[in-house]
C-alpha cells in the first residue's frame, strides 16, 4: 500500500508556503505543523489534515489519469512477441497498482467524511485520540496504534484457522 512518505516531499509533509483559506474559513498558517502542545483536533489541525488528504487524493487521481493516457496510447500491434509481452506485463502491473490506489482513494474519502463529521483523529473502536505522529505518517488511520495491533493480532489468529 502507498504511504504518504512515498509522495514527493513538497506535497506530503509540507503545507503550502502561502496561507490557504479552506471552505470552513480556517486559515492555515504558512509552515504549520500539528503539535501535542495544542488542543487535539482543533480547527487548524483538522484543516491541516484535510489539506494533506486532498493533496494526496489529487496526486493519486493524476497518476490514474496518466495511466489511462499511457494505456490508450500504447500500441499492441508490434510484430515482436517479446515487445508485446513486455507492454502487456507493464500494463498489468500498472493496473494492479491503480487498483490498490483505488482502494486507497476510498480510505481517503472515508477520512475526509470523518473530518466533516467531526470524528477524524479519534479511534473508531475506542474513541480515544489517535496520536498526531500516527496521523502524520498515515492520515487515513482510523484506529489507534493499540487498536490496530489488536485488530492485526485477531486477523492472524483467524487466518490460521
Amino acid at each position: 500500500m502507498i504511504e504518504v512518505s512515498t509522495l514527493s516531499a513538497e506535497n506530503s509533509a509540507d503545507v503550502p508556503s502561502v496561507s490557504e483559506k479552506s471552505n470552513s474559513g480556517v486559515r492555515l498558517p504558512a509552515g504549520y505543523r500539528p503539535s501535542d502542545q495544542e488542543e487535539f483536533m482543533n480547527p487548524i489541525q483538522t484543516e491541516y489534515f484535510r489539506q494533506k488528504l486532498l493533496r494526496w487524493r489529487s496526486e493519486l487521481l493524476e497518476e490514474a489519469n496518466q495511466t489511462i493516457a499511457n494505456l490508450s496510447s500504447e500500441s499492441l500491434h508490434r510484430p515482436d512477441q517479446m515487445d508485446r509481452a513486455q507492454i502487456e506485463s507493464n500494463a498489468a502491473l500498472d493496473l494492479r497498482t491503480r487498483d490498490r490506489e483505488r482502494k486507497l482513494l476510498q480510505k481517503i474519502e472515508a477520512a475526509l467524511r470523518r473530518i466533516e463529521d467531526g470524528n477524524y483523529g479519534y479511534c473508531e473502536e475506542t474513541g480515544e485520540p489517535i496520536s498526531l505522529s500516527r496521523l502524520e505518517a498515515r492520515p487515513i488511520a482510523s484506529l489507534s496504534l493499540h487498536a490496530q495491533e489488536m485488530h492485526e493480532r485477531m486477523e492472524r489468529v483467524h487466518r490460521d484457522d
